[in-house]
């Protein structure tokens, strides 16, 4: 297995005199951070338009219009707004902790596109434990939402907060019965192995090669659902619920807090539907069973040239986008869910058939 990185910096050092180990590991270190930055910065703003034009769409509006070609620039725009705006914080906030949150619910939504892969070799680092990773650092942003909550010496941030613990005690344990199935199904916790496995993956009794979507439709949609209660996303927005609390734990944010909180929400949408697409859907493959162009190797995953990789770039994103446009979709076509209705779907609804997804899958794969 080649790392994309790795093989740039080498072939930079070996174009440039007087460079050694230590500069190519350095180097590829660098172009794995610019990486991850790059896609943190860009493709969340990118779903954020999407929202807005889709949204309007759905809606029967027009959306942004006037910030740039077709209104692309609008969160661009919008974002500039927010660096102007002056830093309010309340006099009986607890000032080092209100400052602290939104950076504290931001930092997790970037690392967990380190052990992400969207194309043959294009990782920042490929764990052993990356879904144990990935799992464990999805749920580290609610306590910057918590403190948010907390420091901000208002009712209505308070219960936001609260309402944010809630809901993640709630849907972290279905979310993560649903992942564990998968890591059963696929005998790895890696996430380029889960890829790796699907590209061989069979459908039991029959000689099909299909994705873990197909066996585990059920688990699939119980991800999706967590996901989205996780993200606080309609029609699981309770923390937020503005007809209720104002805006919730960020009711006293103003600026720049304000649009990391923001950003943390687009992030993580990113982040989920990657997970997504890495889990279920395959990762880069373009069709159940499929080798990219030019790719040789674990069912044409890896050793790609410039086109392979490119092309299942291309794929991830797409998907990506895909998986977040039925988030947006869910925005506009539901209502919110009460708060004991959103509990009642988890513990009575969603863990018991997360539970029975995972006893069928390791039945299945024992028997298989």
């Amino acid at each position: 297995m080649i790392e994309a990185f790795t093989v740039v910096s080498r072939g930079f050092v070996a174009q440039t005199p007087g460079l050694l180990d230590t500069d190519t590991f350095l180097l590829s270190v660098a172009l794995k951070v610019a990486l991850v930055l790059g896609l943190f910065f860009v493709v969340p703003l990118a779903v954020g338009y999407m929202e807005h034009k889709a949204m309007a769409r759905l809606q029967h509006r027009r959306g942004p219009m006037f910030a740039g070609p077709a209104g692309s620039l609008q969160l661009v725009a919008d974002g500039i707004k927010f660096l102007q705006k002056e830093d309010v914080i309340p006099r009986a906030a607890d000032k080092h902790v209100f400052a602290l949150a939104p950076g504290l619910a931001l930092v997790p939504a970037i690392l967990i596109f380190f052990v992400l892969p969207l194309a043959p070799g294009v990782w920042a680092a490929d764990l052993e434990l990356g879904l144990f990773y990935a799992l464990a650092i999805t749920s580290i942003s609610v306590l910057g939402v918590m403190m948010g909550g907390w420091a901000s010496a208002n009712k209505f941030s308070l219960y936001g907060g609260l309402r944010a613990a809630a809901q993640l005690i709630a849907y972290e344990l279905p979310l993560i019965l649903a992942a564990i199935a998968v890591a059963v199904q696929a005998g790895s916790l890696s996430l380029v192995g889960i890829v790796e496995s699907q590209a061989n993956f069979l459908l039991p009794g029959t000689n099909i090669n299909v994705w873990f979507v197909f066996p585990q439709l059920l688990g699939f949609g119980i991800f999706f659902l967590a996901a989205l209660a996780e993200l606080s996303r309609p029609p699981f927005d309770m923390p937020i619920a503005d007809s209720e609390l104002v805006f919730g734990y960020m009711t006293e944010y103003t600026g720049i807090k304000f649009a990391m909180y923001l950003l943390t929400e687009y992030a993580g949408m990113v982040s989920m539907s990657a997970l997504m697409v890495v889990l279920y859907l395959g990762g880069w493959q373009l069709l159940p069973g499929v080798p990219l162009p030019g790719c040789e190797g674990a069912g044409g995953l890896f050793d790609c040239g410039v086109l392979g990789t490119l092309l299942g770039l291309g794929v991830t994103l797409g998907k990506i986008v895909l998986l977040t446009f039925v988030m947006v979709w869910a925005r506009v076509a539901y209502p919110r869910l009460r708060e004991d209705q959103l509990q009642r779907m988890s513990w009575l609804v969603l863990v018991p058939l997360s539970l029975l997804n995972l006893a069928i899958v390791a039945v299945a794969k024992v028997v298989f």
